[in-house]
């Protein structure tokens, strides 16, 4: 069974920091470019960040760049992602997702509520 669940989400005061996990399972890891994308309450999915299979290759969506970083342990079959600098627009669930060939896995989500 494939499974992505992310963690790390939670409540974090404006100019604050969190840092998201997925952990995947079920399918081969290293197979797939992950990628990080968020739903903003009464908005559409919104693309956040991308690593290439291997991790040579990142990607930031341009409204958030420079405050972001992610990661990946081919080895431990996670993804990571570092976001500093959070505002209150950030406040959305984020949801990891793999991709490839036109396939795709999503997790659950997680929610960041950012916030004073």
């Amino acid at each position: 069974e494939v499974q992505l669940v992310e963690s790390g989400g939670g409540l974090v005061q404006p100019g604050g920091s969190l840092r998201l996990s997925c952990a995947a399972s079920g399918f081969t890891f290293d197979d797939y470019a992950m990628s990080w994308v968020r739903q903003v309450p009464g908005k559409g999915l919104e693309w956040v960040s991308a690593i290439s299979w291997s991790g040579d290759d990142t990607y930031y969506a341009e409204s958030m760049k420079g405050r972001l970083s992610i990661s990946r342990d081919n080895a431990k079959n996670t993804m990571s992602l570092q976001m500093n600098s959070l505002q209150s627009e950030d406040t959305a669930v984020y949801y990891c997702k793999a991709v490839r060939d036109g396939l795709d896995y999503w997790g659950q989500g997680t929610q960041v509520t950012v916030s004073s």
